[in-house]
């Protein structure tokens, strides 16, 4: 009985898009502690964006708007509740509805200048067309494969 060789795929790691994106999430990841210190993480800085844009969203959906699950949504809550940078109230049927306090506020106005410095250093490697293309395919490759997402405007199509 002959044991067949297992064959190598005909594309190289670095062609995955799995590997690529993961590669890609690692960098921002890395920039944006470079940028920031470790005092607020990339999903804490999506909640507390989120939340001052939409102040007072429950629970429930801030996750599904910063596509987290809603456990780890409130655990991140609980967290930055006892930083005292959110309120979280109770609503009817155990719902939470969160806003930021003034420390939230200061913290998120505090990384405006850095999250404009980290998107400007991701991006400085490609020229304004290839920076535009990019973040269309980037936006076109969420939408397509998470059907949770907000419905994108149109310039995400094609």
């Amino acid at each position: 009985m002959t044991q067949a060789t297992p064959q190598a795929p005909a594309f190289t790691l670095y062609d995955e898009p799995g590997h690529l994106i993961r590669r890609a999430q690692q960098i921002a990841v890395s920039k944006f502690h470079e940028v920031h210190g470790r005092q607020v993480t990339p999903i804490q800085y999506a909640i507390l964006r989120t939340l001052f844009e939409s102040p007072g969203v429950d629970q429930v959906t801030l996750a599904q708007l910063i596509a987290l699950d809603t456990s780890s949504t409130a655990d991140i809550a609980t967290r930055l509740e006892a930083k005292g940078w959110i309120l979280r109230e109770v609503l009817p049927r155990r719902q939470r509805s969160l806003s930021l306090t003034p420390a939230g506020e200061a913290v998120l106005q505090g990384m405006r200048s850095g999250i404009e410095q980290m998107y400007l250093g991701m991006m400085d490697s490609l020229d304004g067309t290839e920076q535009r293309e990019f973040m269309r395919l980037l936006r076109k490759f969420v939408h397509l494969n998470d059907p949770q997402n907000k419905p994108m405007d149109a310039t995400t199509k094609g």
